[in-house]
């Protein structure tokens, strides 16, 4: 398989490089995760004003309709900077959900926001008995009219705290349903979590919350296959920004080593150096190369791509918390320093690791579809 960038593809690289080169150094990027929300606006409106944010989206929805391999590869500068913003959230996962379970009224009122990045959507999902399998979601919606009352708690929820919407995965009597509730209203109260956290995540409490059949995506219990079609889309998004971390920390334990004089000679001629900085290396190829493959498929349809992409999502689970272990055994103790950028990355490997699932979930995912066949 040719996993090569067309010229395209390349522009688009060199663009996303030299845009985060000026927008976001390291400096910024601590000083973003250390405010209240994690996000800055005006970073997010230049963004959307790149076009990135309706790359996922259908022409006549207002996207531009490029393909997964484009988005990708914005995906891995991205991470490479790791950059906050909600863009995962809105433009990839939720636009997916809507594309594939909302009408033609729905989707025609709903994606040009996104497309825009006027409006930003988070999808509500896990709870306190943290899983992404459908079994995992208990928030009740219960028929009222021609409508629901939603009464529960989500937690560990990206971008929630910055969200104008939310999609809320919740049960039917007929199954999970979809349910598109303003982030503002009054029986939703929202708290950001804390802790060693990289991108903000939120606890979402909902209390009596009506939803009109008009704000209901398809039909409750006939939502599953749109709901694991977005989180395959998002994961496979999800991937490439986490590769695009590990080989930043990768370079910078490369360089360090390089740079570093102990004993009147750089640290990198010494063996065990040299061993934390290969296993930063071979995290950094192998999540690049399953990334892209990954979304190769997804381009053409392939049929393993759900494989594809659960294949790769545990290579990076596992590699980038270990790049970035690696690169601090090569820093020892200047990489502790918040300001110098290390643990940026750092809390964002701890984080996404689990999110959308870890290697443990994608490993028995990749068995049971094998089983499937």
């Amino acid at each position: 398989m040719d996993l090569s960038l067309t010229e395209m593809q390349l522009l688009l690289q060199n663009q996303a490089r030299e845009f985060l080169d000026a927008e976001l150094p390291k400096a910024r990027v601590l000083e973003i995760d250390e405010s209240e929300k994690g996000f800055d606006p005006d970073l997010w409106q230049k963004i959307s004003e790149l076009g990135w944010s309706a790359m996922a989206i259908p022409e006549e929805y207002g996207g531009s309709g490029n393909s997964w391999t484009d988005l990708g590869v914005v995906y891995e500068i991205l991470g490479q900077y790791a950059c906050p913003s909600p863009h995962l959230s809105s433009s990839v996962i939720c636009s997916q959900l809507i594309l594939s379970a909302a009408s033609e009224e729905q989707k025609q009122a709903i994606l040009p926001g996104i497309a825009s990045g006027e409006q930003i959507y988070a999808f509500a999902y896990t709870e306190e008995s943290y899983g992404w399998e459908s079994s995992n979601v208990t928030l009740s919606a219960t028929a009222d009219g021609g409508g629901y009352v939603l009464n529960g708690t989500k937690l560990f929820v990206h971008d929630a705290n910055v969200a104008d919407k939310l999609i809320v995965a919740a049960r039917t009597d007929n199954g999970i349903g979809l349910f598109v509730v303003d982030a503002n209203d009054s029986g939703i109260a929202i708290r950001t979590q804390t802790g060693w956290i990289g991108p903000k995540v939120a606890e979402v409490k909902i209390n009596n919350v009506k939803v009109s059949s008009a704000d209901v995506l398809g039909s409750p219990g006939g939502v599953g296959s749109a709901i694991e079609r977005a989180m395959d889309c998002g994961t496979a998004m999800l991937n490439l920004y986490m590769a695009g971390g590990t080989q930043r920390v990768y370079e910078m334990a490369r360089d360090y080593s390089q740079d570093r004089i102990a004993f009147g000679v750089p640290i990198g001629t010494f063996q065990r150096v040299q061993d934390h900085v290969i296993d930063a290396l071979n995290a950094a190829d192998a999540g690049k190369w399953t990334g892209f493959e990954a979304v190769s498929y997804l381009d053409e349809g392939i049929a393993e791509a759900q494989n594809a992409i659960s294949l790769s999502k545990a290579v990076v689970s596992d590699g980038f918390p270990l790049a970035c272990d690696a690169s601090h055994h090569v820093h020892a103790g200047v990489g502790a320093d918040l300001n110098y950028g290390l643990t940026q990355y750092t809390k964002r490997a701890r984080t996404l690791q689990h999110y959308l699932g870890d290697a443990i979930y994608h490993r028995k995912r990749m068995a049971s579809l094998i089983i499937k066949k």
